[in-house]
């Protein structure tokens, strides 16, 4: 493990003590006024997915008919849409399903593009060639309409799993080019060769060396990937090609209200609103995370004990 020294400049003593690279990182990380930000509001977003539907008065999925289209008021916080749904409760329930979907299938695109992407760098002659061409294969398929023909003949309940699913197979290719490139100078460190010529397995020397210092870039993309994937499902639902009601999703929300946006604009301007907020957040963090971890950035500081 990387490590940095710093003087204790405090308190004069000239003591050296070494500081550990993910611990560098995180302070990098969290004296950036935009990082404490975009986790702080990350964060309430993600607690009004999970405890929102709890403190509100409705049910997503439970009508007023005795208020359709009905604006914000003390009982129905955000309003209601045409069908009576109280769009507190809609809302809740769609950031929890689009953030399900981000993260999810950001996960397994990362997890996909940073095993494959270190095998074919790792390995040589016919199976690299084989990878690249894989990779430049899946690279022209049109994933926005496979996704939607996958996601399509699911049912409504099952359709984000279904989503969830297409995003991660197409997902993650370009990410696996990117890896590849990078793990191709890892492949020729010391401890990689001492691996192979100790007899380590190829597998194993790809999952504890090769992946493991790839972590940076890894974690960058995830969060870019959450982001990518929010992106998508909002514009395959918007279309009608993603999520199904009696589901819904951010994207969904938005599909609903675009017929209403003048005579009922918080139909569509709380969703709008909630989606610009959630991927300022991430890119706040992401934006951060990537000065944190690169040297030559401001963010990097001077280190004290």
């Amino acid at each position: 493990m990387k490590t940095e020294q710093a003087i204790d400049a405090e308190s004069g003593s000239g003591t050296v003590k070494h500081i550990g690279y993910w611990h560098l990182i995180a302070r990098r990380f969290f004296r950036q006024p935009r990082a404490i930000i975009g986790i702080t509001v990350f964060v309430l977003l993600v607690l009004l997915a999970i405890f929102g539907n709890r403190i509100a008065k409705y049910s997503y999925d439970d009508p007023d008919f005795a208020a359709l289209t009905s604006p914000p008021s003390a009982d129905h916080w955000l309003g209601t849409d045409s069908s009576g749904v109280d769009m507190f409760a809609a809302l809740c329930h769609g950031l929890g399903r689009s953030l399900a979907i981000g993260v999810l299938s950001a996960l397994a695109m990362i997890i996909i593009a940073a095993i494959f992407g270190c095998a074919i760098a790792y390995f040589q002659g016919t199976f690299e060639k084989i990878g690249m061409w894989i990779l430049d294969t899946l690279m022209v398929i049109p994933a926005f309409l496979m996704i939607a023909l996958i996601v399509r003949a699911a049912n409504a309940s099952a359709g984000w799993l279904w989503l969830v699913v297409g995003l991660s197979a197409f997902g993650w290719i370009g990410l696996a080019r990117t890896i590849r490139t990078v793990a191709l100078s890892l492949r020729e460190r010391d401890y990689v060769k001492a691996a192979k010529y100790m007899g380590v397995n190829s597998f194993t020397v790809i999952i504890r060396h090769l992946v493991p210092n790839l972590a940076s870039i890894i974690i960058l993309n995830f969060i870019l990937g959450i982001i990518s994937s929010i992106g998508s499902e909002t514009g395959l639902s918007f279309l009608g090609l993603g999520i199904k009601p009696p589901d819904t999703s951010l994207g969904n929300l938005l599909s609903g209200g675009q017929s209403s946006i003048q005579t009922a604009p918080w139909i569509v301007g709380f969703p709008s609103l909630t989606l610009l907020i959630l991927c300022v957040a991430l890119m706040m963090i992401s934006d951060a995370l990537r000065d944190a971890v690169d040297p030559r950035s401001a963010a990097s500081g001077q280190v004290s004990a």
